[in-house]
């Protein structure tokens, strides 16, 4: 009788590690995808600059120094 409980406890473990393994590959999946459409829509919008702008805010900033 402990054998058969032996055993299902192992095929218990097995199951938590497969569902481990693909809920690992969801997250994985999700962020890439989520990684893919971020850069997606800042290439496509060549108005938007990176870097520094000095604005109209900053200048009365540095004006306050």
């Amino acid at each position: 009788m402990s054998e058969q409980k032996t055993n299902d406890s192992r095929r218990q473990l097995l199951k938590n590690i497969g569902l481990t393994v693909a809920a690992g590959a969801v997250v994985a999946g999700t962020t890439t995808a989520v990684h893919a459409s971020t850069t997606d829509t800042e290439k496509k919008d060549p108005k938007t600059k990176k870097g520094y702008h000095e604005t109209q805010h900053i200048r009365d900033y540095y004006n306050t120094l």
